[in-house]
Parts: structure tokens; C-alpha cells; sequence
């Protein structure tokens, strides 16, 4: 289509539609070129028609916005990150529309690692070796902080996010804010200051927060200053910066990462509701409890007092039992004394009958006596010598005819 100017008396004027549409068809007349640069920005969507990033000199940072069709890029297959350094084939075109440029890829072909990124992994291998990326190092976060740190940008979207659900969820919070650049190159230093203030304000927990952005609009996080203030930060640190996909190196170091600045708030404080519920089920606990243990300190009171009702009376049936068996024994005293004597006198005149004259001549013995008296050796008798002799039953006399010695 033939682009016609206006004419203003000598001067010659186009639309700017004609205008746009004349530089797009000059552009389109170029042939197509390779261009390289580290990818950024990366955004594909489904929805989409194609797939945007930008190319960004690393040497001086110029940048140009590209486009390609979403299903040639999905069939390159490229796992492509902010940062990497790509070769990519296309020609430039104008979006008539808006008056802008940007190159139209073809294809996309990887370098290899842009230097911010080479510089970014160099980095994360040296955090690694001193162990400052360890699971080990991180700290818990209290579970109710008496004062939470805020640092983040000046009038942020972030700020009143976290705010708003700090304040929502726990109303008793206290928050203590601290604003700082969060981009550009007085950003890492800017956002160290303002984590040594809050620390010296008091806080015993804080949220490094910042809204979504561009590749290098979070390169301040990935900062060497900055990442190791957080590490050696005396109080636990929430990193909620960019979105879930970006992970600066800050939130490597942090003792916990939060997706979002929202997600960050909810970490740092308990919710309200659920603490009240929880309260009012220990106290429900606790009453039941307290009710129990009075009720069986009442069962042992009541038992305590029937046992004492009952003890005299239980003390004189048992002195009324023993004075009662006692009382029989002593009645039974005498006969079984009298028993036990019996028996001791009927066993000592056993052994008495056992060792008298008259038992020994009872087993055929018999006792010799000459004139009266006993004979105990036959050298006391004489051949004709008259005797008495004695045996069990009765006596005789008797003439001794000869003495054996």
C-alpha cells in the first residue's frame, strides 16, 4: 500500500500510521541477522502467540525487545534462564501500533552462560563452600515476635502487602519499617543499612521483602554485600523477593523463603483466629482437668472422713477381740499348766521306773546280799556261806557251795 503524505503548503507531512507502516516495510526489507546477548525477562504463557524476552548487551547493558512464535520456540526445547547467553537468528520489524522495535527470531541457539550469570554461580559455589547455604545454619523464626522488621522499598506495593496481612492475621503486632533502594547500584548497601536499623531497633525477626520484576531489577539481592548481611544478620531472616521463579541469592542465605511478600507475612506470626481457638480448647482442657482433680480429691476427702468416722469403733472391736482372747487364754492357762505338768511328771517317773532296782529285776536279775548286806563281788563270800537272794518276785536263801573269782 502506497503511503501518501500530507502536504502543507511546501511541507510534506505523514500519519503516524504512515509513518509506522513505511519504517516497518524499510525494516522489512533487511535481510535476517544473528544477534547476541543474555536473555532477560523471560515470559511465556500458553495463551500466548509468542513467547517475549529481551537481549541485553552485557558490556554496556543496551537492550532489545524480541518476539518469537510460541510453537517454535516450545520446539527448540531450550531450557533457557535470565542470564544466559544466546545467539539468536531473525530480522528487525516495527510494531506499527505502538511505534516500537524489536527483532523477530527465527530460531535460538545457547552460548552458554551470560557473564552475570557466570559471575551469580561463581558466587553461590563460594557461599556454598563457607556453608552459608547449609539447611543446618538456618534458624527457626519465633513463634510470637515481639517486634517484626520490614525492609523494603520506598511507597512499595510490598510494604502494604505485608503490612495489611501482618496486621490482619495478628493484630497485636508490632512492626518496625525500614525503606531502602531495592534497585539500582545503592540498593545493596541501602537495603544492609536498613537491616543493621531494625536489628538495632529491636526486632527479633525480619521480612526482606520486594515485588516482582525483572531479571535485573533483583540483581541487588544477588549482591555480594547484601547476601552476606543476611547471612550474618543476628535475627532470623524471611526473604520474599520477586516471584516463586526467582531465587536470588539472598533467599539461598535467609533462614526461610516466602514465594511472595504475602506468603512472607503469614510466616513470621501466628493467625489470630486459630490462636483464640487454641486458647479456648486449653481452657476448656484445663477446666476439665481442674474439675477432675477436684472431684477426686472429694472422693478421697469422703473416703478419708468414713475412715476416720469408723476407726474408733473399728480401734475397740480389735482391743475388745484381743482383750477377749486374751481373757480365754488366761482361763486356759491353768489347765494347760497343769497339763504340761502332768505330762512332764509322768515322763520323770518313766525314767524313774526305767532306771529303779525293781525294773532291772524285772529283766531276770537278781540282788545277793550276806547279812543284809549286798554282795557286789564274789571274793566276799566263802564256800558254805549262807545268803538272801532277791528277784522280781519274792526272795530265797541259798548256801554258797563254791566262789568262782
Amino acid at each position: 500500500m502506497k503511503i501518501e503524505p500530507i502536504y502543507y503548503g511546501e511541507r510534506k507531512v505523514f500519519r503516524v500510521s504512515g509513518f509506522n507502516r513505511g519504517v516497518a516495510d524499510w525494516l522489512g526489507r533487511l535481510p535476517s541477522q544473528w544477534v547476541e546477548g543474555e536473555v532477560t525477562e523471560l515470559r511465556r504463557q500458553d495463551a500466548w502467540q509468542s513467547v517475549y524476552f529481551t537481549l541485553k548487551d552485557p558490556e554496556d547493558g543496551t537492550s532489545l525487545p524480541v518476539a518469537m512464535p510460541r510453537r517454535g520456540f516450545d520446539a527448540l526445547g531450550l531450557s533457557l534462564a535470565d542470564g544466559a547467553l544466546v545467539h539468536v537468528h531473525g530480522r528487525a520489524e516495527l510494531w506499527q501500533k505502538r511505534g516500537e522495535l524489536r527483532f523477530r527470531a527465527e530460531t535460538i541457539e545457547p552460548v552458554g552462560l551470560g557473564d552475570v550469570l557466570l559471575r551469580l554461580e561463581r558466587l553461590k559455589q563460594l557461599l556454598a563452600a563457607e556453608g552459608l547455604l547449609a539447611e543446618e545454619r538456618k534458624r527457626p523464626l519465633p513463634y510470637l515476635p515481639r517486634l517484626i522488621g520490614l525492609v523494603t522499598g520506598t511507597e512499595a506495593a510490598a510494604k502494604r502487602d505485608v503490612i495489611a496481612t501482618i496486621t490482619s492475621r495478628f493484630p497485636p503486632a508490632q512492626i518496625v519499617v525500614a525503606e531502602a533502594y531495592v534497585t539500582g547500584p545503592r540498593a545493596p548497601l541501602a537495603i544492609a543499612a536498613a537491616l543493621r536499623a531494625v536489628c538495632a531497633a529491636g526486632a527479633d525477626v525480619i521480612v526482606l521483602a520486594r515485588g516482582g520484576g525483572g531479571f535485573d531489577d533483583l540483581l541487588a539481592f544477588s549482591d555480594e554485600r547484601l547476601v552476606r548481611a543476611v547471612a550474618s544478620c543476628p535475627v532470623p531472616v524471611v526473604s520474599a523477593v520477586g516471584h516463586e521463579q526467582d531465587v536470588p541469592l539472598c533467599d539461598l542465605v535467609a533462614d526461610a523463603r516466602a514465594s511472595t511478600p504475602t506468603a512472607a507475612a503469614r510466616l513470621v506470626v501466628p493467625d489470630w483466629a486459630e490462636l483464640l481457638e487454641q486458647l479456648a480448647a486449653l481452657r476448656g482442657s484445663i477446666g476439665t482437668a481442674a474439675r477432675r482433680r477436684v472431684e477426686r480429691a472429694a472422693s478421697e476427702l469422703a473416703r478419708d472422713r468414713l475412715r476416720l468416722v469408723r476407726a474408733p469403733a473399728l480401734l475397740l472391736e480389735r482391743k475388745r477381740a484381743a482383750l477377749a482372747a486374751d481373757s480365754e487364754r488366761l482361763v486356759r492357762a491353768p489347765a494347760l499348766l497343769v497339763e504340761r505338768a502332768r505330762g512332764r511328771l509322768e515322763s520323770l517317773g518313766g525314767r524313774l521306773r526305767a532306771l529303779s532296782p525293781e525294773a532291772t529285776l524285772s529283766r531276770g536279775y537278781a540282788v545277793v546280799r550276806r547279812q543284809g548286806a549286798v554282795v557286789r563281788a564274789a571274793a566276799e563270800l566263802s564256800a558254805g556261806e549262807q545268803v538272801d537272794v532277791q528277784v522280781a518276785a519274792g526272795g530265797f536263801g541259798a548256801v554258797v557251795k563254791s566262789v568262782r573269782p
